[in-house]
């Protein structure tokens, strides 16, 4: 962890900016849950168990200089609520989502699926295309299982009713 935050230290100097203890402690809740997909709502009270003097506009502000400065990804996964992950070191795009529609658990694709679709793109309708962003809306394989458990034996012997 101490190498990556050198390594952001190094990004926002390259930037004119400085790693500011409230920025710091923004970048190591990210770092600590790097796995999931956080609002800022959820940064805010993650680092103000650390550094409680911060203000929440505090951490909007570190988030979107994260983002703007491309070491972190702002994420919408059409509930509204800007979700906040990092951006994979030395990848030229982001991985893809899958977002439960059940349980609400994101699952990550980490293959380009598009490259192909992209370069069709580009060919077709002469557009340079800088990055894409693709979420799939369904139901995970979690909540599938769950939905289809073996019923208990005794419902499986009733004889099924007829419709109409």
């Amino acid at each position: 962890m101490e190498d990556r935050i050198e390594r952001i230290k190094q990004h926002l100097h390259s930037h004119n900016y400085k790693l500011t203890p409230q920025r710091e402690a923004t970048v190591r809740v990210l770092l600590e849950h790097e796995d999931d997909h956080l609002s800022a709502e959820d940064v805010y009270l993650l680092v103000k168990e650390k550094a409680p003097e911060i203000g929440l506009a505090t951490v909007y502000r570190t988030l979107e200089l994260l983002s703007d400065l491309k070491i972190i990804h702002k994420l919408n996964f059409g509930d509204g609520v800007a979700r906040y992950e990092f951006r994979e070191e030395g990848a030229e795009r982001h991985h893809h989502h899958l977002i439960c529609v059940q349980c609400g658990a994101v699952d990550e694709i980490m293959e380009d699926l598009l490259q192909n679709v992209e370069h069709k793109v580009e060919e077709d309708f002469q557009f340079k295309i800088l990055d894409h962003r693709l979420i799939f809306h369904g139901i995970c394989h979690r909540c599938q299982q769950e939905n289809n458990q073996p019923l208990p034996e005794a419902e499986q012997t009733k004889p099924a009713k007829a419709k109409g």
